[in-house]
């Protein structure tokens, strides 16, 4: 009885119609190739019983490469620039490159496999939860992961960083309560992250407590201004009674859309409405008026990830150790002491 031949790499580029470089470039995750070919090969690798076709690249044979990989999303808002450049500062000190690697949608071309032919150091992963296939990926090839701002309170068995949030949307609440405020509208992010309700929930809880009869309307938008902008104004329309009003927004964008909204109302900032956000991005100080806001140290919070990434590589951190850094109340324009005048009119609330 003969025993079949083992497949090739020959084999597998007949029969998936590609080169054999391609197949080879395929299987070892290596180069950049469209997301169906890859697929392709893969699948008739598998088909074909070829040993290495479940295989993921891992780590150079030469050892692991002084980088580190920043996981994110998107790269292309403020938030994402403050991480990258803390990040980046962070790195160079202790003499790592940063690789900066976007998420996909597509499971084929998922990060891991991406970062694992890399050989990196580590990976910080950014607003993103890992799955048990992407965090087994990583641990059989030995490369450590640290989670930043994680959406979620999942335990899982790796080092987060993350800032106060809790105690900056009370700090929100106390200083609207402060500047004259009587009325209130939060703003909170869809979906409901872990960040975004722990901000809503410290605000809300210190209102309740500080102004326990003041009117509160909760609305929620996508985290974008533009939706803040419709949630902003069908929120207002809402708020009964009369007096100023203090708007609290778990983001610092979602607030920039609160400014054309109330514009809308026939309403003025700070005179008739005042505003904070959460983050402190750069874009916060160039409103008009600039935008109070609690900051969150997202620069410090990255240089933390990789401080904890390369000390978790050398296994002198705990799992499951959360760092938290503290936020930071900014006072600017948008709740500026409004001038007290016995002609002023109360401020009421537009009509449906």
């Amino acid at each position: 009885m003969s025993v079949p031949r083992p497949a090739t790499l020959a084999d597998i580029a007949a029969a998936a119609g590609v080169s054999i470089s391609t197949v080879s470039r395929a299987l070892r995750g290596r180069g950049e190739m469209a997301a169906d070919t890859r697929a392709r090969v893969r699948t008739v690798a598998e088909d074909l019983g070829y040993p290495a076709a479940d295989r993921t690249g891992g780590r150079p044979r030469g050892g692991t490469a002084l980088m580190i990989d920043l996981v994110l999303g998107t790269f292309h808002d403020p938030y994402a620039d403050e991480v990258t450049a803390g990040a980046r500062t962070a790195a160079s000190q202790l003499g790592y490159d940063l690789v900066l690697t976007a998420e996909r949608d597509d499971p084929r071309e998922d990060w891991p496999v991406r970062i694992r032919s890399r050989g990196t150091a580590g990976v910080i992963l950014g607003l993103i939860l890992p799955t048990r296939a992407q965090r087994a990926a990583l641990a059989s090839a030995g490369i450590p992961l640290v989670l930043l701002d994680p959406p979620s309170d999942a335990a899982l068995p790796l080092p987060s960083v993350r800032t106060t949030d809790r105690a900056g949307g009370a700090e929100a609440a106390r200083h609207l309560v402060e500047r004259g405020a009587e009325r209130f509208l939060v703003i909170g992010g869809a979906p409901s992250y872990r960040y975004g309700r722990a901000r809503v929930e410290g605000f809300t809880e210190t209102l309740r407590a500080l102004a326990p009869q003041a009117p509160l309307v909760r609305t929620s938008a996508d985290w974008s201004g533009r939706d803040a902008r419709k949630a902003c104004a069908a929120a207002i329309g809402c708020l009964d009674g009369a007096g100023p009003i203090g708007v609290f927004a778990c983001s610092d964008e979602m607030a920039a859309g609160a400014y054309p909204a109330i514009a809308d109302a026939g309403l003025s900032i700070p005179r008739d409405v005042l505003v904070v956000g959460f983050d402190d991005v750069r874009g916060a100080r160039w409103l008009q008026p600039p935008l109070t806001t609690i900051r969150q140290p997202i620069r410090e919070m990255a240089a933390a990830a990789v401080r904890t990434l390369t000390a978790r590589g050398n296994g002198t951190v705990v799992e499951h150790s959360a760092i938290e850094l503290p936020t930071e109340l900014i006072a600017r324009g948008s709740t500026a002491t409004r001038p007290r005048s016995r002609d002023r009119a109360a401020v009421t609330s537009p009509s449906h």
